[in-house]
């Protein structure tokens, strides 16, 4: 894992994009998008124990998605750093429509072809809801604007969902769509981090993806 130490005034600003922790539904395999689904024991372990590692950071800021199994991720950081959480409804996961609370073989069993599409990965609107990139699109926008007031070297923690994190960080990369096979998904209770780029570079670099505080979620 590189470097990725934040702390007072050395190096470029960074911004960490932390998934939550497991819920029951993450276990069963059921789709989640913007059903209010809370961390399960395991998932409150694993933020527990993430939340240490990125508390070392010194962070200076923390935003969360307001459903819950996000800002209780966001508030075990929060307590690790004392640090407020700022909700940010803007940070939820892709709206899947049709598909919330199904398992992943209800759906193909239901939605063939727009799951292939989706499989595929094809920009299409989720169960009848939201597409990737209009997730990653309002994501985007959140994290810029909570990052604009980032000094050298200060740390941003944004706490959101694996789906609309990762549509969000090809954005921020300025990766097009078409290059999401290439990052795997966050799992749930781990982070990537971004360094601010100089001017007149890229606005964003990725320091580290997919870390966490375990070798195996």
């Amino acid at each position: 894992m590189s470097d990725a130490s934040g702390g007072g005034g050395a190096g470029p600003a960074q911004v960490v994009l932390w998934r939550h922790g497991r819920t029951a539904w993450n276990a069963d395999g059921r789709w989640q998008g913007h059903t209010d689904v809370p961390l399960d024991e395991r998932g409150s372990e694993q933020v527990a124990a993430a939340a240490a590692v990125l508390a070392a950071r010194g962070p200076v800021r923390v935003v969360s998605s307001d459903l819950s199994r996000a800002s209780a991720t966001a508030g075990a950081l929060a307590l690790a750093a004392d640090l407020p959480v700022a909700l940010d409804p803007r940070l939820r996961e892709v709206f899947g429509g049709d598909w919330q609370g199904l398992r992943r073989a209800e759906i193909a069993a239901g939605w063939p072809e727009l799951h292939a599409a989706w499989l595929a990965g094809d920009d299409v609107p989720l169960g009848g809801g939201e597409r990737r990139t209009e997730a990653g699109a309002r994501v985007l926008a959140a994290v810029e604007e909570h990052a604009a007031p980032l000094g050298d070297g200060e740390v941003l923690v944004v706490v959101g969902h694996g789906g609309a994190l990762g549509a969000a960080l090809l954005q921020l990369l300025g990766l097009p769509r078409t290059a999401a096979p290439v990052l795997t998904g966050l799992r749930n209770a781990r982070w990537s981090t971004l360094l601010r780029g100089a001017p007149g570079a890229a606005p964003w670099r990725l320091l580290e993806h997919n870390a966490g505080a375990w070798s195996h979620a």
